[in-house]
């Protein structure tokens, strides 16, 4: 292949140009409104599966787009998610980004009652008095705590982006939310990551206004 010599500015714009142009010869057409969180997901981790797997409610994007512009918070289940979304253009709306899971507090109570720092997590922000967007990217325990807290009526999600990956229940606790009433976005399968948490996030709020 030969090099291709590209401004750094127009970096991005080249990438998004590529992919647009491999799935239209994989004969792939994805759905407008999903297009722009989609393809940064694709962006993100060079997979091109997630054009067949990544799931959205019915009006999930809106929805998203409406908690943000009345000022939700995000929760993320790692740092490098935390890391990785744009905080500033959330600010703009009013809303914050948290992780508690390198808490002290949080990894006590853990160890102590001998569950993960994620369901701790989960219980912690909870208790936040805004409505939350849920970035899940690594730990399907997270989700798991949060079906189990909705289920025992002690609450409800506004949103939920939930694309843990790994092996271990990381599928089972991600069909408990496809099989929910709680709007989503999600990747089936084994696939996701922190960086594809704040991929889906950033893709939002870059796209809020369209």
């Amino acid at each position: 292949m030969e090099i291709e010599y590209v401004l750094p500015t127009e970096i991005e714009k080249r990438s998004f140009e590529i992919i647009g142009k491999e799935l239209q010869d994989m004969g792939i057409t994805l759905n407008k409104e999903q297009e722009p969180i989609t393809k940064r997901v694709i962006h993100t981790s060079a997979d091109f599966d997630y054009a067949n797997t990544m799931r959205y409610s019915d009006g999930a994007i809106e929805k998203a787009k409406e908690l943000i512009r009345n000022g939700a918070h995000i929760v993320t289940d790692t740092n490098m998610a935390l890391s990785g979304i744009n905080k500033k253009r959330l600010a703009e709306y009013g809303g914050q980004v948290h992780c508690f899971m390198a808490d002290e507090d949080v990894a006590k109570e853990a160890k102590e009652r001998q569950v993960t720092r994620a369901t701790v997590s989960m219980e912690r922000a909870a208790s936040l008095n805004v409505p939350v967007i849920f970035a899940i990217g690594n730990a399907p325990t997270a989700l798991i705590s949060l079906y189990e807290q909705m289920t025992e009526g002690k609450f409800t999600p506004e949103f939920v982006i939930g694309v843990p990956v790994g092996f271990v229940n990381v599928v089972a606790a991600k069909e408990l939310f496809l099989n929910s009433d709680v709007p989503y976005i999600i990747n089936e399968g084994r696939k996701g990551g922190s960086n594809i948490a704040a991929a889906i996030v950033n893709a939002i709020l870059y796209n809020i206004d369209k």
